[in-house]
């Protein structure tokens, strides 16, 4: 591990695309203050191991279902976070509300990509293909990416970076998502990566 970085550990638990944007953007080096140090999962079976195993980057899968409550869980992620001294996790399409708990003891070192653009379609229940369904739902021109700081309020924190991209004539929430990858979150989720190891390790 090279002590001038910030050591990253992502979130993942499932396919891992978000995981995907940011190993290669270290690789290319658009991450060049921070390094992916652990990637957790919650889902045994997620693909983003394989891209975690391929990269070779040390991973865990720690299940709720392993817990007898959330505390529990939580408190093994946050132990499994701190054996490791990681300095900024990243939420990559984890599909676990995290309590107060957790995020107060990693205040300001949490972030996660929502795929709108804050304040519109986000919150409790939007996820997902979901987030889509509603832009086009409501007819949206312009929807995007937005990557933020977490709290105990979902899709609350603090705002970091966001990219719009356009809505177009006859886009299905598949396509919309898809774009909203390539054209937004995985140019700002890794930009965003960057930003905040900088200040790391520059504090």
């Amino acid at each position: 591990m090279n002590n001038n970085k910030a050591k990253v550990a992502v979130l993942v638990s499932g396919g891992g695309t978000n995981l995907q944007a940011i190993i290669d953007a270290a690789k290319s080096g658009i991450i060049n203050s921070g390094e992916i140090a652990l990637v957790i999962s919650n889902n045994p079976n997620a693909y983003a191991l394989e891209r975690a195993a391929n990269a070779g980057i040390e991973s865990k899968v720690i299940s709720k279902k392993d817990y007898t409550s959330a505390s529990l869980f939580e408190d093994a992620l946050i132990a499994e976070l701190d054996n490791n001294g990681i300095d900024l996790i990243v939420l990559a399409g984890f599909m676990v509300i995290l309590s107060e708990k957790f995020t107060s003891h990693f205040a300001d070192r949490i972030i996660n990509v929502h795929p709108s653009l804050i304040p519109s379609f986000c919150g409790e229940g939007f996820y997902g293909l979901h987030v889509h369904e509603a832009a086009l739902a409501k007819g949206v021109k312009v929807t995007g990416a937005t990557v933020h700081f977490v709290n105990e309020i979902p899709d609350g924190g603090k705002i970091i970076m966001q990219k719009a991209v356009e809505v177009q004539e006859g886009d299905t929430p598949e396509v919309l998502q898809k774009r909203v990858m390539v054209e937004a979150e995985w140019k700002i989720l890794p930009a965003s990566v960057e930003k905040i190891c900088n200040s790391i390790i520059n504090n």
